[in-house]
Order: structure tokens, then sequence, then C-alpha cells
């Protein structure tokens, strides 16, 4: 089980480590989760460089794949040949946009009669786009999902791992990274904004 994020450079750190480190929660055989860059460093908006882990193509044949955001998302989804390797496909990957990562879905043609959530800064970008903008936390249909501001990847990790590996699973991880004294509290309020979403199952 591969689960790549989207890294690219000027990335906000929140978005992608937060659900690299959920969901690397997981500890069984096989699973595997990484930074898929376009080049070999990528440096966060600020200051931050870390090292690919994989890459663009890798992430085509990944199971789930989740695009992170940063503050140059626009020139990335205004790039024709950065946005070609992005080989992305809801009928056999679950997908899912962080914040800005949004826009990236919504240029792909992945958003096409779904409403979404992102950021408030993204906001006028997506709708531009022509996207509902959602003002929750997290949606889902099917395998594509979105979730806006920086601490909503919380939601969009929770609910890879439930899809993949099931509730249990990720009420598991919650509780672990939850702060101490609140942790039923952040697994209630996950289950509240993933919850009515997993009943719309669809086979990978």
């Amino acid at each position: 089980m591969h689960i790549a994020i989207l890294t690219f450079e000027g990335f906000n750190e929140l978005d992608s480590l937060i659900a690299l480190g959920m969901l690397n929660r997981i500890k069984k055989p096989g699973w595997r989760v990484s930074l898929a860059c376009p080049e070999p460093r990528v440096t966060s908006m600020n200051g931050v460089t870390l090292e690919a882990q994989c890459s663009l193509a890798d992430a085509a044949t990944a199971d789930a794949v989740l695009v992170g955001s940063g503050i140059l998302t626009r020139q990335i989804a205004a790039d024709a040949a950065l946005m070609a390797q992005l080989k992305l496909d809801p009928s056999r990957q679950l997908l899912g946009a962080q914040c800005s990562g949004a826009l990236i879905l919504a240029k792909l043609g992945l958003l096409n009669n779904l409403p979404a959530c992102t950021d408030l800064t993204t906001k006028p970008w997506v709708q531009e786009a022509g996207i509902e903008v959602l003002n929750q936390p997290f949606f889902a249909r099917e395998n594509v999902a979105t979730a806006g501001g920086c601490l909503s990847a919380q939601y969009l990790a929770s609910w890879v791992i439930a899809r993949l590996e099931g509730v249990d699973e990720a009420q598991a991880a919650m509780h672990y990274v939850a702060p101490v004294g609140e942790k039923d509290e952040y697994v209630a309020r996950m289950m509240r904004n993933i919850g009515p979403y997993l009943n719309l199952r669809s086979s990978l």
C-alpha cells in the first residue's frame, strides 16, 4: 500500500508533514508513505528543505495520493508541463487535496460536479475554476476528498486511513497524536467530520 503526498516548491509544512506523520502511524508490512516531488529537493514556504522520497511518476501508481498546498500553487497549476506529469485517476486511487491542492485537482478536471474545501486565500481561485467552495473543513465523495485549513490535514489523513485500513485504525492514529487530556474529544471531532463520508465507498 503506497500513499504519496505531492509536495512542491514553496510547500506548507503543516499540510504535508501532519499527513505524513499521521499516516505513518500505520505499522504494517508493505504500508509506505512518501513525499512525492517534481525535483530531488524542495524548499518550504518557511525555508525548510526536504528530499523527495519518490517522483511524480511514482505517485501515478500509488494507491492514494494527497496533494499538498503551498505559496506557489497558482504557478504550479499554470505550468502545463508539470501538470501533465500528474497522472491521477479516482477510479483506481484515493485522491485528497489539502488547501490550495484543491486548485490542482480542479485544474486536472478531477473536481467536476464536486464541491470542495480549501483555505480562505485559495477560495476565490477555486471558485474561478468553477468549483463551489464549502464553509467546512472536510468533504469527500467516493474516492475524492478535500480539506480546508492547515490543521484539517488531520481529517484528510484520517479519511485515508479509514478507507484503506478501517475506522478503528483511523481512530487509533488520531488518539495517538491528539493532545493529552483531549484525546477523546479529538477522535470524536474527527469522526464527526469524516464519518458522514465513509459510507460513500468505491472499490479500488
